[in-house]
């Protein structure tokens, strides 16, 4: 299945408001700003990085959503909403993630080298989490709405809370000695 087929399924699944092929692809700005940002990911790749700034910037300021063109985004991907999304150059995101409005993927200084997110595969992020630094997200991972994500959570897991926690893992609550959960 093409880039563009699963771009279209994903919303379909995720939207329930999605009425029509045609209706995604001229509204949704989750869809422009992924579809714009897989032509900035080549000019970068291809070390035309002014080109690719260039353009990532134009379609910021016509989504609110902000990808670097250095960021490795999958197939399947769906960003609803999208306004105020930031995912940062060395994010990693795969297949099938959901991210909501206000989701950050950045870092959390000028560190050098891999300094932002990892999205395993099926994740999926609720609206304002902030995820920060080099962590990874595991496959299927659902992550609360305005979490800030400082560690790694496995495969699976519900994290919630600032900072975030492990709440549930398979869908079983994960007892802490912390009396907040």
């Amino acid at each position: 299945m093409t880039w563009f087929k699963k771009a279209i399924a994903a919303t379909k699944q995720y939207d329930p408001s999605a009425r029509s092929t045609l209706e995604i692809v001229v509204t949704y700005p989750g869809f422009h700003a992924l579809f714009w940002h897989r032509w900035a990911h080549f000019l970068f790749r291809h070390h035309l990085y002014f080109i690719a700034k260039v353009t990532a910037q134009f379609w910021r300021m016509l989504t609110g959503i902000e990808i670097h063109p250095g960021a490795q985004i999958g197939q399947g991907v769906f960003i609803d909403h999208g306004m105020g999304v930031v995912i940062g150059e060395t994010a990693i995101v795969e297949d099938d993630v959901v991210l909501f409005h206000g989701v950050t993927l950045g870092g959390t200084g000028k560190d050098r080298g891999k300094r932002h997110p990892t999205i395993k595969k099926g994740a999926f992020i609720s609206a304002h989490a902030q995820i920060l630094g080099p962590v990874t997200i595991g496959e299927r991972a659902k992550i609360g709405a305005s979490a800030v994500v400082l560690t790694d959570i496995p495969a699976d897991a519900t994290a919630v809370g600032i900072p975030a926690q492990v709440a549930r893992i398979k869908g079983k609550k994960v007892i802490h000695n912390d009396k907040n959960l």
